[in-house]
């Protein structure tokens, strides 16, 4: 049977849903993995398609399989989704791009780690040939065996008589002697002195050349009044657990963290800022949404705002590190950082510096509840340049440091609000303020110190008087 690989025409490929965008569209044809349409021959399969795991992100080494909407035997058409597929980034649906019947499905509902081009299913044009299908099961290589290497030429009779014969010399070991630390125990003897924590060199042996045996090891243990107790259990044994599987998304948001922390140098910066005009100005803003029939803003939607704000003033923190450069990025794209119970997201707000308060508000609560059912699309998270983390509105968490998001260059960690005495100018004079602490973390081979306090002063700018957003 030869196989011919497919890249366009009539293959099946994954795609990403209708709604992606154009971008994200040329990217997926781009990158995913060919499915191969095999010829048989008489004694063989008849002709059939297999299709491989496609890569669906640039991260993206291995998928699951979440579940197939199609099932054996079924007839496909282009446009019809065949099954949904967990990458490192979300779940995408795999579409159909050419007219036949799925006949065999090799990695079911919940198949987990399946490498990209990994065979995952069948199709065929004719619907007798399903059946034929029902053992069927991938080549493991398309690699053709390399021919052997030929025999090395056997010598002339001539080649032979001219080679002189040298007489082979005995070769004989010579016995190493053992270093003069070393001592000698039978293995009984060690195990039962490892088991009492008792070191070999406080014992002299009785045995053969000195070799310490069990009953030195007694002697010695009787001699501390003790005697030899059973082995106490592992403390491992003693402990009940339940091993819970890794989600993909979790898989790779541990490699990435691991990877910042181990190859980005981080240092962080904190500052206090005063909330009490910006609740003010919610406050009258959410006044104007409700007449309107907006959603409401969140004290987050306004951090997104003034981070967005801070990075025009201060473009260099919307930088990213390679070895030869620095790329210093013209669109504000803010990512934040939503908890779900599949893992962590950080959909996108593209363009944050342009949009109006309540389009941001409007977008972090549709990108949020996108990812807590994890239908968010390639589109919906990639391409930030800066992140944000809030851990004080929703958890009461005062202050925090996040790790970096590779390959950006900064994560805003908010934390909440609390009201706090601060002294006034004269003496034993004080107000009462809320105060928000944020720390900004900063990768030092792209931001300067001075930088990053610069967009600190910046941001704490736009939250202490936020009236200045709206203009």
């Amino acid at each position: 049977m030869s196989c011919v690989a497919t890249y366009n025409g009539n293959a099946l490929r994954a795609a990403i849903a209708p709604s992606a965008s154009t971008a994200s569209m040329a990217f997926m044809r781009g990158s995913q993995v060919p499915s191969r349409r095999c010829f048989s021959t008489a004694s063989d399969f008849p002709p059939h398609q297999e299709i491989g795991m496609p890569s669906l992100s640039p991260t993206m080494t291995e998928g699951n399989i979440a579940r197939w909407l199609k099932k054996e035997g079924d007839k496909v058409s282009p446009g019809e989704v065949l099954c949904e597929v967990e990458t490192d980034k979300a779940t995408v649906e795999m579409e159909c791009m050419e007219e036949g019947y799925l006949a065999k499905i090799l990695r079911g509902d919940g198949a987990s780690s399946i490498k990209v081009g990994e065979v995952i299913a069948i199709t065929v044009e004719e619907e007798d040939d399903i059946a034929k299908f029902k053992d069927y099961q991938p080549s493991t290589s398309d690699a053709t065996p390399s021919p052997k290497a030929p025999p090395p030429p056997t010598p002339s009779k001539e080649e032979v008589a001219e080679k002189p014969v040298t007489p082979s010399e005995p070769k004989v070991s010579k016995p190493s002697a053992p270093p003069a630390d070393r001592i000698f125990a039978s293995p009984l003897a060690r195990k039962i002195a490892e088991d009492h924590n008792i070191p070999l060199s406080n014992i002299k042996g009785t045995g053969p050349e000195g070799r310490i045996v069990k009953a030195d090891i007694e002697d010695y243990l009787a001699s501390r009044g003790k005697e030899a107790p059973a082995a106490a259990p592992k403390a491992e044994e003693s402990l009940d657990y339940t091993d819970i599987p890794v989600s993909q998304i979790r898989k790779v948001t541990a490699s990435r963290l691991l990877l910042s922390k181990q190859t980005i140098p981080h240092y962080y910066l904190t500052v206090d800022a005063c909330v009490d005009k910006l609740m003010e100005l919610r406050s009258q803003l959410n006044s104007l949404q409700e007449a309107s029939g907006g959603k409401k803003l969140s004290v987050n939607d306004l951090v997104i705002k003034a981070a967005a704000l801070a990075l025009r003033k201060v473009p260099q923190c919307n930088s990213s590190w390679t070895n030869d450069y620095i790329r210093q990025y013209h669109n504000i794209n803010i990512n934040v950082a939503v908890q779900t119970d599949n893992g962590l997201y950080v959909p996108v707000v593209r363009d944050a510096d342009k949009k109006g308060l309540s389009t941001i508000a409007e977008e972090v609560k549709n990108l949020a509840q996108k990812a807590k059912e994890n239908s968010l699309k390639p589109q919906d998270y990639e391409g930030g340049t800066f992140t944000v983390s809030n851990l004080g509105g929703p958890f009461g968490i005062k202050q925090f440091c996040a790790i970096i998001n590779p390959p950006q260059s900064a994560i805003l960690a908010v934390g909440s609000a609390e009201r706090r005495m601060i002294p006034g100018s004269g003496q034993d004079q004080y107000t009462f303020a809320s105060m928000m602490s944020v720390t900004l973390s900063c990768d030092h081979r792209v931001i300067d110190g001075a930088i990053g306090a610069q967009w600190l002063k910046a941001f704490k700018g736009y939250i202490e008087s936020p009236e200045s957003m709206l203009l």
